[in-house]
């Protein structure tokens, strides 16, 4: 498909466009799924294809398509559905070519070639690791890895090819007792670096640690979040209030904020497009805007919202370099690339009296993306007495608000993990309400 992305453009001008970009990708993948301790299937997937902008007056327009074939026909559609368009007067212009910064650790030559019988072996390691332990089963795994060859280039000089690769495992577990109860783990790296075996392993050492749990009285005490449940609050109450669109629309929180005290003073937030071995890192992003490193909230203070290069236009700023697609087959939206939360890292569990540890959430999605909000269910929950983890919990909800989260941390552990886009150590909170 590449060598058609000069072409299409050239197309484009004559059909009329005062603008054009091509967003070219091809992707090689392998999935395994694990169903009852068993590898259900195994597949391979090939996906290649090409996504069309064209500008008009200023108006966009957009057309995919996966055949070779069909491209000419697929460059008419995007100039046509840019005339036909609403012509938008803060239409500023696609990204010219700039100087693009060097990134690391984001291409493993071993996941790019790996065959499927080593994905089969990595997959069986997981569950090897569950079966270590007694008393345990499997109700559901995945393990994944992927190659991707992703080409930009518009008529504004862009001309971007970049490849990346990713593995990831995850498993779900459940206790095989009278007393059920379940735990995951997951983990993703741009590196064969993982320890598969570790993942199955940990998932059913804390299913076995949730069983018996005992009850707690709705009260406002410390809360510890583990990595998994501070990825998945940012993900649905905080990330959508950066979105400069969301902003411009009124939806976040965060409106007319800049400059404002929102945290803690000792909290900080990057988004870090650069990071080396990063899951969203990238030389650019996916309108060939360079990657950068952008502080959110530095000491507390609110410092910037996530632009691509339409709301940047729109604002008389630089994009942040946070243009992000699903697929060719999609337009670009504003999303983050690696948030990373810095806060003074302690032993947060042995300076904590009395509290309560959680694991992971359930139920985040239904956050209010807003103004903030949330009620979820904590899942795998233990008390903290005296700086140690002791009984679990049965059943637990919390419910607060992520800014005034951001307000009351008081310590952050030294257990960061990446979880996709995010990058956080657990997190210790005063005055949470938790609801037994």
């Amino acid at each position: 498909m590449y060598e058609f992305g000069e072409g299409a453009l050239n197309l484009a001008s004559k059909e009329g466009a005062d603008e054009a970009e091509v967003y070219i990708l091809t992707s090689r993948s392998t999935s395994a799924d694990i169903r009852k301790n068993v590898i259900e299937s195994a597949k391979e997937q090939r996906l290649q294809g090409i996504g069309i902008r064209a500008i008009v007056n200023g108006s966009v327009g957009f057309a995919s398509t996966n055949i070779p074939g069909k491209i000419e026909e697929t460059v008419k559609k995007a100039v046509s559905s840019a005339r036909v368009r609403e012509n938008d007067p803060e239409w500023t212009s696609l990204p010219s070519n700039s100087k693009y910064p060097r990134v690391s650790g984001i291409f493993d030559d071993s996941i790019k070639n790996m065959e499927l019988e080593k994905c089969i072996e990595l997959t069986r390691e997981m569950i090897e690791g569950v079966q270590s332990f007694p008393d345990i089963e499997i109700t559901s795994g995945s393990f994944s890895r992927s190659y991707s060859n992703r080409m930009i280039m518009n008529t504004n000089g862009v001309n971007i090819r970049e490849e990346d690769t990713s593995v990831s495992g995850f498993i779900d577990t459940i206790t095989s007792s009278n007393d059920t109860s379940t735990a995951y783990d997951f983990q993703i790296s741009r590196n064969l670096d993982i320890d598969f075996m570790n993942i199955g392993k940990r998932a059913a050492q804390l299913a076995l640690n949730s069983r018996n749990g005992t009850s707690i009285n709705t009260q406002n005490t410390e809360i510890v979040l583990h990595p998994f449940a501070v990825s998945d609050l940012l993900d649905n109450s905080f990330v959508p209030s950066l979105n400069a669109d969301n902003v411009q629309k009124g939806r976040s929180y965060l409106k007319d904020r800049m400059g404002d005290k929102i945290a803690s003073e000792d909290l900080t937030i990057i988004d870090n497009g650069l990071l080396e071995n990063g899951i969203e890192t990238s030389v650019c992003d996916d309108e060939g805007s360079p990657s950068k490193k952008t502080t959110v909230i530095e000491n507390g203070i609110f410092k910037s919202y996530l632009y691509d290069i339409y709301t940047a236009g729109r604002y008389k700023v630089e994009s942040t370099g946070n243009s992000r697609r699903h697929s060719y087959s999609s337009v670009p939206g504003i999303g983050p690339r690696n948030l990373i939360i810095d806060y003074p890292q302690s032993n947060i569990i042995e300076e904590t009296n009395n509290g309560v540890y959680i694991s992971s959430l359930i139920g985040a999605h239904t956050a209010n993306s807003i103004s903030g909000d949330f009620s979820v269910e904590a899942r795998n929950a233990f008390q903290i007495k005296n700086g140690e983890i002791e009984k679990p919990i049965k059943s637990l909800m919390i419910s607060g608000n992520i800014f005034e989260i951001f307000e009351n941390i008081s310590g952050a552990g030294y257990d960061v993990q990446m979880i996709g886009g995010t990058v956080t150590p657990s997190i210790r909170v005063s005055d949470m309400k938790v609801i037994g």
